[in-house]
């Protein structure tokens, strides 16, 4: 058994079950025909069809049942930013997995997440719309269910990171627009070449030490190890970045005792999937000089 899932909207309008359904729940016509028959539309707690005439200030709600994780909930710390009936915003730690896979079932963002939702009684899924590697920390955005997972998929997130960095850009503002493509396999690390896909980051100092760097970076599109690949080809490479630091950034982070790349999600902007309302979720972790 998964946990049951519900959405819940009150009428401000009089109209068509199927139009609420439609407009304001914005559920897909696949998702209607699934759930219309079981109980799973009801109005004021009665199931009704999707004909059903509401009125100013019913409730409508629509519940299923989402798939039970296959993964143990584990407590530990969780830094909530951001929730709603929808969507939940959190800090991942450097050096933890956001999902499990077959080699570790455990110690993942998402193990902490369903341990978080059994603690708090609030029922919820994992399906994350933020990616970020294993080192990188910061702001992660997950859909509550399905639905507005689906929802989450049309609509643009705006993305931006801090970063430490090996030197910097010459001009205190910029972009960088360069392709990226995959190295030859085995390799599963990017490079910047002709073939590749068309990558653009924008870029902005934010602070200028002796030697290092704080660069605020926004990813325009969403190549993987995109800002990694682009900060090392264009000679700052991010401090602590084991794969595409040089030489002497990698000397350096090792000298500082670095752990991790210096690589921080700092906040997020979208609007949200079910109110259409402009949300910024901003990380309480940074980089500093």
């Amino acid at each position: 058994m998964g946990d049951a899932m519900e959405l819940n909207w009150i009428a401000r309008r009089e109209g068509r079950l199927s139009s609420f359904l439609r407009g304001e729940l914005r559920m897909s016509a696949g998702m209607m025909n699934k759930y219309k028959w079981g109980g799973s539309i009801r109005v004021n707690g009665e199931p009704q069809h999707t004909d059903y005439p509401v009125r100013v200030g019913d409730m409508i709600t629509v519940s299923w049942e989402e798939e039970a994780p296959d993964y143990p909930a584990e407590d530990g710390p969780l830094t909530v930013l951001y929730e709603d009936d929808a969507l939940l915003a959190v800090d991942k730690p450097a050096g933890m997995l956001i999902h499990p896979s077959r080699a570790q079932n455990t110690g993942t963002l998402a193990n902490r997440v369903y341990g978080y939702y059994q603690r708090t009684g609030h029922p919820g899924a994992f399906h994350p719309m933020t990616r970020l590697d294993r080192d990188t920390f910061g702001v992660v955005l997950l859909a509550k269910n399905a639905h507005v997972h689906a929802l989450l998929q049309s609509v643009p997130l705006q993305k931006t990171y801090h970063a430490l960095t090996w030197g910097g850009p010459e001009e205190d503002s910029g972009e960088i627009n360069a392709p990226i493509a995959r190295r030859p396999l085995p390799s599963l690390l990017r490079e910047v070449r002709p073939d590749g896909k068309p990558s653009l980051t924008r870029f902005q100092v934010l602070e200028r030490g002796e030697t290092v760097c704080r660069l605020a970076l926004e990813p325009v599109t969403g190549r993987t190890h995109q800002l990694r690949v682009h900060c090392a080809w264009m000679g700052f490479p991010i401090l602590g970045d084991p794969q595409y630091g040089s030489e002497d950034s990698q000397e350096y982070s090792h000298w500082l005792g670095l752990a991790h790349q210096m690589l921080c999600a700092k906040s997020l902007t979208l609007e949200h999937p079910m109110t259409g309302k402009i949300l910024k979720i901003e990380s309480k972790m940074d980089v500093h000089l």
